[in-house]
């Protein structure tokens, strides 16, 4: 049975979102979607945060039909990367390399999003080369050129690296506009790692250019929002 993911998002524990945790699921279920990853910058904060309120299991089963898989993203000595699947200490400014051996050791996947964005501080084909990655994130809603997400697609190709869409939503309201359909047993954890490297079907679809807009100026959104200090009271 196909079901789809957006496996790149931030909630309001990353320093330029601005949506609760649980504005990112809901926003997600609303879009018909079945899970989603949860990929703050070097944190791991919304996770913990989520497993409090009972929405993460701890064996990796949905809760209500929906899964919220742990993650990260890590902003390596080399550039992004996606940590799925689990959690993580801070790494932040740790070679890729490193990052991705820790991903590994601790059950979870690595994805390489946006490769080839120069502006959002992609990884270099020469360190990808040498990276042990489930997938390459071939469709970021929110690139800079389109270019770069053909020019993933193209290394993608010549590597017989999984693909995956992500819509790297900052806000709520662009959550699971573009995401990645598996052809999964079940809807768990395990099920979802097991599939990623073998790839899915993309959902791809770039932001309008009112999300864009939001993304961009992210710090100055968040004053519409509440603090991750209060969710916590």
């Amino acid at each position: 049975m196909l079901y789809s993911f957006d496996l790149h998002l931030h909630t309001h524990y990353s320093a330029d979102a601005c949506s609760s945790p649980e504005a990112m699921v809901g926003a997600a279920k609303r879009r018909g979607l079945n899970g989603i990853a949860l990929t703050d910058h070097n944190t791991c904060e919304a996770v913990e945060h989520l497993t409090r309120k009972g929405l993460i299991r701890p064996d990796g089963q949905p809760v209500e039909g929906f899964l919220i898989v742990p993650g990260v993203e890590v902003s390596t000595a080399d550039g992004h990367l996606l940590c799925i699947g689990t959690t993580l200490p801070y790494m932040k400014g740790k070679p890729a390399g490193e990052v991705v051996a820790a991903i590994l050791e601790r059950g979870g996947v690595a994805v390489a999003p946006h490769p080839y964005d120069r502006f959002r501080a992609g990884i270099r084909e020469e360190v990808l080369d040498d990276l042990d990655l489930a997938a390459l994130e071939t469709f970021n809603a929110a690139v800079s050129f389109k270019r770069f997400n053909r020019e993933a697609a193209d290394y993608a190709s010549r590597r017989g690296l999984a693909a995956t869409a992500g819509s790297d939503a900052h806000h709520a309201s662009a959550a699971g506009i573009s995401s990645t359909a598996y052809d999964l047993q079940e809807l768990s954890l395990a099920a979802l790692l097991q599939t990623i490297p073998k790839g899915g079907t993309l959902n791809a679809n770039y932001l309008p250019f009112s999300e864009a807009m939001k993304k961009n100026f992210g710090n100055w959104f968040r004053i519409f929002n509440p603090s991750p200090e209060k969710l916590k009271s």
